[in-house]
């Protein structure tokens, strides 16, 4: 097979840029990558949908469980800045596939352990492994996809994101049910290390003058941190993240307690709200790729999505909250998916600002900002709930975070178009701005 090249593209076209057809390689990539974020979010859920019956059966106390169910986020937002650092100094693809090779396998012992520390430590590894995966994603993208591709490129991986969550509520509830957790756990990471045998036989090929890099340990991340824009694009990931996991937390105890549906109900809800969240991530990389390709800056077209997209889900999910019945549900699907307008955005600016140099410690610092959401969301959207007795004014906040995102793509993230690095070799400046 001929490996996988890196594509060249102007990064901020000025007049109309042809379509660039993505050889097939390219797509098989994508779609493996594609896989891999969709397995990522079954196995990182897939705890929170064994809950009831791993509680019982292992006579965990509801803190216990809390601390279970968070360990995750603790490795794997405190993983996101080092894993950058080594995505961009070795080869991406063999560090994405050692990344899935653990989370995989944490999967699989998690069937098979009956401790609360045991189940704690497993957890925290599955959060180290998953850390490699989008600083990983930001690299291949944006060494071997042009910018008119990153569009779609990244909507496939925001589709699997969503995909992930639905079917772990939708099947993962029936497989428990039937089966019981243990062998879900099993059969799922055993069967998922399958998919490291086509990414061995697809994955693109680094160039052995780039695979490693030899400046000193920390250089990369100060020259990160000190451009304004890489904290624009933090701000907005965390303001996305926030509402992201405000909905896969509290989603279901909303429609129980608070809209009286049916357990049923609230798994057909919940899976079409993300299934929805997938499909209009999809329609609006293909969009905002066509822009790009008719003429239009990645600043206009990738910022034009975000913004619209985090201003109006916020919008329409407060809205949500204050209506009856199906309107409800219908304001909530809709708020979701204008969510999911703008989640394949917030690392396409990222990768090309970045650079295919530099993308893996960029978006590692993004995703450590960004994931911090998942600590404080969950535990701030509880305290609003105990003190009001409703989920108005968590919605509230969470478009308040939703339009602070908005402003930080508005005011703080410059245009889009690369940075040039002054640590990196001439070389490797060229080939950034060739990019």
């Amino acid at each position: 097979m001929t490996p996988l090249r890196p594509l060249r593209t102007p990064s901020a076209p000025s007049q109309s840029t042809p379509t660039t057809k993505l050889p097939r390689a390219s797509w098989i990539v994508l779609a493996l990558l594609g896989i891999s974020v969709f397995l990522s979010y079954v196995d990182r859920g897939n705890l929170s949908i064994a809950a009831p019956l791993l509680k019982d059966e292992l006579h965990l106390s509801a803190s216990q469980l809390g601390i279970l169910l968070s360990a995750f986020f603790w490795t794997y937002t405190l993983c996101q800045v080092p894993a950058g650092w080594l995505i961009d100094r070795f080869d991406v693809t063999w560090i994405l596939a050692i990344g899935f090779f653990l989370w995989s396998a944490a999967t699989t012992a998690t069937g098979f352990l009956h401790g609360f520390a045991a189940l704690l430590t497993i957890r925290m590894v599955l959060g180290v492994g998953e850390a490699v995966a989008y600083p990983s994603y930001s690299k291949i993208l944006a060494r071997h996809f042009p910018e008119q591709s990153r569009g779609i490129a990244n909507a496939i991986l925001a589709s699997g994101q969503a995909c992930g969550p639905a079917f772990a509520i939708f099947a993962g509830g029936m497989v428990i049910g039937r089966f019981g957790w243990r062998p879900f756990f099993m059969v799922l990471g055993l069967a998922s290390l399958l998919w490291l045998l086509p990414w061995f036989r697809w994955r693109p090929r680094e160039q052995s003058a780039r695979a490693t890099r030899t400046e000193p340990a920390f250089t990369a991340i100060l020259e990160v941190v000190k451009q304004r824009s890489a904290w624009g694009t933090c701000i907005g990931l965390f303001s996305y993240d926030y509402y992201v996991y405000l909905i896969l937390t509290w989603l279901p105890f909303y429609l129980v307690h608070e809209r009286q549906f049916s357990l049923g109900a609230t798994a057909k809800i919940g899976g079409s709200a993300f299934l929805l969240m997938g499909a209009c991530a999809m329609v609006s990389g293909k969009l905002s790729d066509a822009w790009v390709s008719s003429g239009a800056t990645p600043t206009l077209a990738r910022k034009t999505f975000l913004c619209a997209g985090l201003t109006s889900a916020g919008i329409l999910l407060v809205l949500a909250t204050l209506v009856p019945g199906k309107l409800s549900v219908g304001l909530l699907l809709a708020a979701v998916a204008t969510l999911g307008t703008s989640s394949p955005h917030h690392f396409a600016v990222t990768q090309t600002m970045a650079g295919p140099q530099m993308a893996g410690t960029w978006a590692g610092l993004q995703n450590f900002i960004g994931n911090l959401a998942g600590i404080v969301a969950p535990p701030i959207t509880g305290f609003v709930i105990d003190r009001t007795g409703h989920f108005l004014w968590a919605c509230v906040i969470t478009a308040a975070v939703g339009l602070l995102g908005t402003l930080s793509w508005l005011l703080i993230v410059e245009a889009v178009h690369p940075v040039v690095w002054p640590h990196l070799r001439p070389s490797e400046r060229s080939d950034i701005l060739t990019s």
